[in-house]
């Protein structure tokens, strides 16, 4: 069975990513073959259309797609680091803020507005703690790379320097962007600190239609979660997409977003 997966091209290692996944399963029960996108919004076109059997979505991607069809989708596989993810707020060492409630009067900085980590879902936890842009906080956003869903970072990234800079009082980002800047030394922790941790949620999940046969669908799932590590070019694959095995996705990660994008009446871009 040949299933045909869509893909958001972010960086360049994602055709490296996609090649070893097509070379690894081809002689799998499902052998993918995938095709690549510029943006998110492309990619959940492709996938509602039908160009792509199944599409490798960010969690906006995921709740967009669920939202457009009334629930008539799923998610089928994800990374096992795309369970409990957070998102973290940052601020400078010994500033005081210890709860989402010290944001009032604060400039708070906000990853792209697509990027569910670092902006839908903050945005969404504040609310639930009462506080409102332009009335208890001064949002400050960093919409690069708009499209993405916050894939490259770089959103994130101009958070971190406008909380060091002081231009913004906090930030939000998400806690691998965060663990990453600790562990390569980008960030001070003499100067930034985590002073609060999100819910944990879904992130990424290959999404399919409520069209795709049961069959082919759990021949998906097999073939993903059945990857062996001790296969060389399973090892790079998933070296390279930030896991150590494939999980079948877990749903209930995505209740606060899909709460989030349609309590606000949008899709998770404006």
């Amino acid at each position: 069975m040949e299933l045909t997966v869509g893909a958001v091209a972010y960086d360049p290692k994602v055709v490296t990513i996609w090649e070893l996944i097509r070379d690894v399963t081809a002689g799998a029960p499902a052998h993918i073959d995938y095709v690549l996108y510029s943006t998110y919004e492309a990619l959940v076109e492709a996938l509602l259309a039908g160009a792509v059997d199944l599409a490798w979505n960010t969690n906006t991607a995921f709740v967009r797609t669920y939202l457009r069809t009334q629930g008539r989708c799923r998610g089928l596989v994800m990374r096992d680091t795309d369970r409990g993810y957070t998102s973290k707020l940052i601020a400078p060492v010994d500033s005081g803020i210890a709860r989402l409630e010290d944001l009032r009067g604060k400039r708070v900085a906000f990853g792209s507005r697509d990027s569910g980590h670092a902006a839908i879902l903050p945005a969404y936890y504040l609310r639930q703690a009462g506080l409102e842009a332009g009335r208890d906080y001064r949002a400050v956003p960093f919409d690069l790379d708009v499209g993405k869903h916050g894939d490259t970072g770089a959103s994130e990234g101009a958070v971190l320097d406008a909380v060091r800079k002081g231009t913004a009082d906090v930030g939000f980002v998400g806690d691998p962007f965060w663990l990453r800047a600790l562990a390569t030394g980008t960030v001070d922790e003499r100067e930034l600190e985590a002073v609060w941790t999100s819910p944990p949620y879904s992130h990424c999940t290959f999404t399919a239609l409520s069209t795709l046969s049961e069959a082919a669908a759990q021949t998906f799932v097999e073939t993903f979660v059945h990857m062996d590590p001790a296969d060389p070019r399973v090892r790079r694959m998933m070296d390279l997409e930030g896991l150590r095995a494939w999980v079948p996705t877990e749903l209930s990660g995505y209740g606060d977003l899909i709460a989030a994008m349609s309590g606000s009446g949008r899709d998770g871009l404006g």
